[in-house]
């Protein structure tokens, strides 16, 4: 199935010159729990919504790594980190000779752009156009880095500035008889959660839920407790929830004040005129423990919320756009990020294991007028799949090699009967930040097999039907034999069909 044929292109996309337009907006750790038409709990995202109701919503969308270098790299190649090769974010650079499909886009006669971050160490190849941001960007009067190399800043706020150049390039910098392929990729919502200014008091009268596994004690999950992602212990006071005096002093601190010292004076009095009103609030106070780690919570949850309404407006932005100009009739919008996040649950911020919360990716597509298909889609799936669905649409041969299935059965509506039944994941960054241990496993509609390896050799089962929070490791209890060693059986079997050199033994060549 990874090398479905573009046979069954719609026909629509078949006729020269009008083959399907792509709009492909990625954000980084937005995940699921923080948009409303997966989860209306705690934020309202009225128009990522419109994409899912226009078009349809995955209930079961996955990562192959979550970490934002790899899974971009596992994106533009249809494979999985052990074949393209980047595998984190400390030690990769990745190789664009390779191939990818904007590049067998482009090939096709497809206009390709790329706006926004890329965090791939390399200067994109394949593309017509682009206009990316240095490393992670900041959200206040950020530098982007244009194709001839140079790099500038512009005024205003990241979000509204890759929305502004890519509708820019949308109505003036294409060719407009030629099928386009755009790549929308905000830094938002990543860390550390800077809002816009006029979104500054938005949130402010909320409190959030607390997560019922908040203070989970990780019992008989030896990684979960080694990490340092907690929001308790490891989110930092000044960086992340924006207490700060003169004399702060903490890891991230200055890391903090260079981000705040890129706002003009103006601005700086709007943002200090808030976040100094949260900071002498927070010292009388004087909290600690479970006080401390909830008001930690609270500001987390409230800055996130924030950034996501300055997303939402942008995605907005570019749907009225494509309404307005008649776009949106032959073109397909894609809406996801580039891997899940916590948001308190196991204690946790951040994302790179592979549980649920963090493997899981929010994914709705508004589709072209030429399908019908409307609702949910429930097949399991991965953002390997997003290169061959996207050349199916354009009428380009998926190559042999591309890991990935493409999207388009389902989207016509098509139930395959030999739609794959399990998902292969592997994380590798540690020993680093947040300290994750090195894990692949699988996934299937029910169970999920994790093996920790490198510098440690254990593993977890878990039954999402009946332990959907993943708290309790099933493995090596009585009654479970043949569950493992079915598992484990499938397992090799992947590893076996991507060509992953990692069995069940440590990663003796990444060591």
């Amino acid at each position: 199935m990874a090398a479905v044929s573009a046979m069954g292109a719609l026909s629509s996309c078949d006729k020269p010159d009008k083959r399907c337009n792509i709009v492909f907006i990625m954000t980084d750790d937005h995940t699921a729990q923080m948009m409303s038409c997966f989860d209306a709990r705690h934020v309202r995202t009225p128009n990522l919504d419109r994409i899912a109701a226009d078009g349809v919503r995955f209930t079961n969308a996955f990562v192959a790594n979550s970490l934002s270098g790899p899974s971009r790299a596992c994106l533009l190649t249809g494979k999985h980190s052990c074949a393209n090769h980047f595998y984190d974010n400390s030690t990769c650079v990745f190789d664009f000779s390779q191939q990818t499909f904007p590049q067998l886009l482009q090939d096709a006669g497809y206009q390709t752009a790329l706006v926004g971050k890329l965090h791939l160490e390399a200067e994109p190849s394949g593309f017509d156009y682009w206009e990316i941001i240095p490393g992670q960007g900041d959200y206040y009067n950020p530098h982007f880095i244009t194709m001839d190399g140079s790099s500038h800043q512009e005024k205003g706020y990241l979000t509204n500035l890759i929305t502004d150049k890519s509708l820019d390039w949308l109505e003036n910098g294409r060719d407009k008889d030629k099928p386009f392929c755009l790549m929308i990729h905000h830094k938002a919502v990543h860390r550390n959660w800077l809002p816009e200014l006029k979104y500054l008091r938005e949130y402010e009268d909320r409190t959030f839920e607390l997560p019922d596994n908040f203070y989970d004690d990780y019992e008989g999950r030896i990684a979960a407790s080694r990490q340092e992602m907690s929001i308790a212990e490891d989110m930092d006071i000044v960086y992340d929830t924006k207490i700060f005096t003169e004399d702060a002093d903490t890891r991230l601190t200055g890391t903090y004040k260079a981000f705040i010292s890129r706002l003009d004076s103006a601005e700086r009095v709007v943002y200090d005129a808030f976040y100094d009103s949260l900071a002498v609030d927070f010292a009388a106070r004087d909290l600690h423990g479970k006080e401390l780690a909830e008001f930690k919570y609270q500001r987390y949850m409230r800055d996130y919320a924030k950034v996501v309404k300055s997303l939402d407006d942008n995605v907005g932005r570019v749907l009225d756009y494509l309404e307005e100009s008649g776009l949106d009739e032959n073109t397909l919008v894609v809406y996801t990020s580039d891997q899940g996040f916590y948001m308190g649950e196991h204690g946790w911020f951040d994302k790179r294991f592979m549980y649920e919360e963090s493997m899981r990716t929010p994914l709705v597509m508004r589709l072209p007028e030429s399908f019908d298909r409307k609702g949910d889609i429930t097949e399991l799936v991965q953002n390997i799949d997003f290169a061959p669905t996207f050349l199916e649409l354009a009428g380009v041969e998926v190559p042999e090699d591309i890991h990935g299935i493409s999207l388009v059965p389902l989207l016509e509506g098509e139930s395959p009967s030999d739609w794959r039944t399990s998902l292969y994941y592997h994380f590798y960054e540690y020993p680093a930040e947040h300290q994750v241990m090195r894990h692949f496993g699988i996934r299937n509609e029910r169970y999920k097999l994790i093996h920790f390896y490198h510098d440690q050799d254990f593993w977890e089962l878990y039954d999402l039907q009946e332990d959907p929070s993943e708290m309790t490791n099933l493995y090596g209890r009585e009654g479970y034999e043949d569950i493992i060693s079915d598992l484990r059986q499938e397992l090799a079997d992947l590893q076996e069909q991507y060509d992953d050199p990692v069995r069940f033994g440590y990663d003796k060549a990444r060591q």
